[in-house]
């Protein structure tokens, strides 16, 4: 059945976002020639790993996804779950989640100090997703956690803690869903009470969700409030880092323009270097850093970019019933990152209490104890003339992780710093024998005679030949740590 949407919010809804927004102060325009020509800071270029976090209401059904809130309000799986479960959408809404959203175990200091031994150099919350829920104490949005639920300023307590670790701080956006999110058949669902409209937004049809052209578009007051919420970010929190999820480009340019303005020129007069990230066609290329959700590029890029991607197989947020990659998955795919030029923003999904759970916990200390050991091949570390060598390739683009084949002792990646050559085998051979062909004394790529070889973790000499099929590499009887191995390589640069 098709919703009835009163003509009144149709009529209002097909003007689009205010043109009239005003740019910012300072050396950036709100145009896109001016904002191209903001540079990517060092310490983003160096920092090469961060964390971030799926944690809402959504986390206390902990079924589907990170979409419940959505997915609850039409035909399919999570619906049937939540009226066998909580009831009829009119007795139990998903606002009727956020008093369960308490988070009485939440302890910023512990999140902070996890995030330090997993060996990330930037962290910090999904500060709005698609659901409406805001994590911290807002005046623009008063469905927030410092009021209801938690009832506490979980965005502030994360800035302190994670910042008090010498961490650089994020936050990321993905209200722009919100426009035709709780877009739904059901007639007789509590979207529709007027009592709760500042939460739920206008009864719109479900073409608003259309993903590129919602019909009707967003309206001027959706996007000066969108545009509100994130100059609230800026102003209080003073982030490092912005990530904006996909379909920001619903939003008009000029509200874009001006946000974007306003983040750059703050941070300049702040003496702060700060990094934007987007997906798609969202922003003008080189205004920000490009993020690939759940994939990668298949080479060397000569601009800078970032993955996004999940722990958990199937979801974003917390679910009981979880399907979590292993930390060697993990491990190499911040290994293949890194040797294109790339960062990677891992997502962990903690518990509606505040618990992070055990297994992903175990997962970010594996990651921690590897980057202890062989860190120096990662941070502040910038590509090889090649990124690495093997049979396995990479489907570049979104969505490319679940197809990806596991690596095989003939894979390795590069990455340098100064006149030094990292060389990372993926696996460790049954053989105990490894042959790295970009390393040959014949390959023009890798000109010079190799003068030394270190295996990271190894406090003994390591068993090496260079000749013209590549450089040869007998390894010790016991690993120095465990996931993938590095060689640190002298004289090749």
């Amino acid at each position: 059945m098709n919703t009835p949407i009163p003509s009144i919010v149709i009529a209002s809804a097909v003007f689009s976002c205010a043109a009239s927004l005003h740019g910012a102060q300072g050396p950036y325009e709100p145009q896109w020639q001016s904002l191209a020509r903001h540079a990517v800071p060092a310490w983003y270029e160096d920092a090469k790993f961060g964390i971030y976090f799926h944690w809402s209401a959504y986390s206390v059904p902990a079924f589907g996804s990170e979409w419940y809130s959505r997915n609850m309000y039409q035909e399919g799986r999570e619906n049937k779950f939540h009226v066998e479960k909580y009831g009829p959408l009119d007795k139990f809404g998903y606002k009727d989640f956020i008093p369960l959203f308490t988070a009485e175990k939440f302890d910023a200091d512990e999140w902070a100090e996890l995030f330090q031994k997993a060996g990330a150099r930037f962290a910090g919350p999904v500060a709005e997703h698609a659901d409406g829920f805001a994590l911290w104490n807002s005046k623009v949005n008063p469905w927030n956690a410092a009021k209801m639920g938690p009832k506490q300023d979980l965005v502030g307590k994360l800035e302190t803690a994670i910042r008090k670790r010498n961490l650089k701080f994020i936050a990321t956006f993905h209200h722009q869903w919100l426009w035709g999110w709780y877009s739904t058949p059901f007639t007789n669902a509590d979207v529709f009470d007027p009592r709760y409209s500042s939460f739920y937004g206008p009864p719109l049809p479900a073409s608003a969700f259309d993903f590129a052209n919602p019909v009707p578009k967003p309206t001027a007051e959706f996007c000066r409030t969108w545009h509100d919420k994130i100059i609230e970010v800026i102003d209080a929190y003073h982030p490092d880092l912005l990530y904006f999820d996909s379909r920001t480009m619903i939003i008009d340019e000029p509200t874009r323009l001006k946000f974007l303005a306003y983040f750059y020129n703050q941070a300049q007069k702040e003496g702060r270097e700060v990094v934007m990230t987007y997906k798609n066609e969202d922003f003008a290329k080189g205004s920000g850093v490009v993020d690939l959700e759940c994939g990668r590029m298949a080479d060397i890029t000569p601009f800078k970019w970032q993955t996004d991607d999940d722990m958990d197989w199937n979801s974003w947020a917390y679910l009981t019933s979880p399907n979590y990659k292993s930390a060697t998955r993990l491990i190499h795919q911040l290994i293949d990152i890194v040797s294109k030029n790339g960062n990677l923003l891992l997502d962990i999904g903690p518990r509606p209490d505040g618990a992070i759970p055990e297994p992903v916990k175990d997962r970010l200390l594996q990651i921690g104890a590897w980057l202890k050991i062989n860190g120096e091949a990662i941070y502040g570390t910038r590509p090889f003339t090649v990124y690495g060598e093997g049979p396995t390739k990479i489907k570049e683009g979104h969505f490319g992780e679940q197809g990806l084949k596991d690596y095989t002792a003939a894979d390795f990646r590069f990455t340098t710093k100064g006149k030094t050559l990292y060389a990372t085998a993926l696996v460790w051979p049954p053989d105990g024998r490894l042959l790295i062909k970009t390393l040959a004394s014949s390959n023009p790529a890798a000109p010079g005679k190799i003068s030394h070889v270190e295996l990271l973790g190894f406090k003994g000499k390591v068993d090496w030949t260079q000749t013209g099929d590549g450089l040869a590499v007998r390894l010790p009887s016991q690993k120095p740590s465990d996931h993938a191995w590095v060689f640190k390589v002298s004289g090749v640069l």
